[in-house]
């Protein structure tokens, strides 16, 4: 993968599943952002997919 390109997903995913996330609108509502944050990055699939392309982002980049 190239740099251009996982940045470009990481985009998608975001744009697709994390703007309009009524998860995440209900729990930054009852529990506030920090427990919103926390969900995404230990509980949701795309918080993990992400988390993924930011460590493959990070390889490329190391890479130059």
């Amino acid at each position: 993968m190239n740099k251009v390109s996982v940045m470009k997903e990481i985009d998608e995913l975001t744009d697709t599943y994390c703007m309009d996330c009524p998860v995440i609108r209900d729990l930054r509502k009852t529990r506030g952002k920090t427990k919103a944050h926390r969900f995404c990055i230990k509980q949701c699939s795309v918080g993990e997919k992400l988390q993924f392309l930011g460590q493959e982002l990070m390889k490329v980049t190391d890479e130059y």
